[in-house]
């Protein structure tokens, strides 16, 4: 396996340079295993497309986003003050995030407290790249004709109205991509939003995730795929408890991106 390329943006500044973007990972893309997965297939697709990005490494917090779902303000600004600080002593003026709620909050929740900066989700960069004609796309004989459902990310979604940028992605890997009955504006939450991936669910007559994965089953995928740590977690639950994880998997775009370039 080839070796990922990452350095910090305390290694640029030490060589006086400024790269072209800075990735902010998040937490779940730091910390949990799965997540990673999402993080190290995105890495390799910058580092093919010949990419100079820095990552914040141990200087990453929390956007906040978590403590301000959770009604807790006062925390929320605090951490968004904190990296702000940072972000702007670094003079970082286009973040590109695989994660929704991180894409959210810095994209609009952060201008308020000064921290000004252009912010996509890494699909929309992933297709600047394409388009650019720095990575190329070819479909996959493994995928091919493939029936692949897309869930979309409240944040990303309904939140930010970021809907066709990830499809056209998939149908350009060569797959059959079908929609859920809720899609687009109307889909279903995968149940982890506002904090609530933290905690457990309310009473009631059935979890959120499993409700939107019987979506998603219902449309006889081979691959759910998904632009969200947290959704693809929720959704890789609900397959679970569908019984469903031995011919159903739950992949992230990049992912699927990267396997069909061999990465």
């Amino acid at each position: 396996m080839s070796q990922l390329i990452v350095k910090t943006m305390a290694e640029y500044m030490a060589e006086g340079k400024q790269p072209e973007i800075l990735f902010w990972v998040g937490s779940a893309g730091s910390y949990d295993d799965r997540a990673k997965k999402i993080t190290k297939a995105f890495v390799k697709l910058l580092n093919k497309a010949h990419v100079e990005f820095g990552v914040l490494g141990t200087e990453e917090s929390n956007t906040g986003d978590v403590a301000k779902r959770a009604g807790n303000e006062f925390l929320f600004q605090m951490q968004a003050m904190t990296n702000i600080e940072i972000l702007n002593a670094y003079e970082v003026k286009r973040i590109v995030t695989a994660c929704p709620h991180s894409y959210n909050t810095l994209k609009n929740e952060y201008p308020s407290l000064g921290g000004n900066y252009q912010v996509q989700h890494h699909t929309e960069y992933i297709q600047e790249l394409m388009q650019s004609g720095r990575l190329k796309i070819e479909s996959n004989s493994e995928l091919h004709g493939k029936r692949i459902t897309f869930h979309d990310p409240c944040y990303l979604g309904r939140a930010n109205e970021v809907y066709e940028v990830p499809r056209n992605l998939l149908k350009k890997l060569g797959v059959e991509l079908v929609e859920m009955k809720r899609n687009r504006r109307t889909a279903l939450c995968c149940g982890a939003g506002g904090a609530q991936m933290f905690k457990e669910p309310e009473k009631g007559d059935k979890d959120i995730n499993v409700l939107r994965t019987e979506d998603a089953l219902e449309t006889q995928p081979s691959i759910i795929a998904t632009g969200c740590p947290y959704c693809n977690t929720m959704m890789t639950d609900g397959v679970k408890a569908k019984e469903k994880e031995g011919s159903i998997q739950v992949l992230d775009i990049a992912e699927l991106i990267a396997n069909a370039q061999g990465l």
